[in-house]
């Protein structure tokens, strides 16, 4: 009878991980899809509290497929 329960508790623990695992893609997709206008929204809300547009401007001009591009490169496009 503990065989079986040591087994399930193994499963569960590999069910979780999983999920967590499928999440995380998704969230990368969603943020791959959606960088820029993220991106701009945060960058409205930066100069709304008193932020350099400039900077929001240098951050913007960048696309998000661009960025990713170069990602593991440590070269900025």
């Amino acid at each position: 009878m503990n065989r079986i329960r040591k087994g399930k508790h193994g499963q569960a623990m590999t069910e979780y991980i999983i999920i967590v695992a499928i999440i995380a893609l998704a969230a990368l997709a969603v943020f791959g899809l959606f960088g820029d206008r993220i991106r701009a929204m945060i960058g409205g809300a930066v100069t709304d509290l008193g932020g350099d547009q400039s900077e929001v401007d240098t951050a913007t001009q960048t696309k998000s497929a661009d960025y990713l591009k170069t990602l593991g490169t440590g070269t900025t496009p």
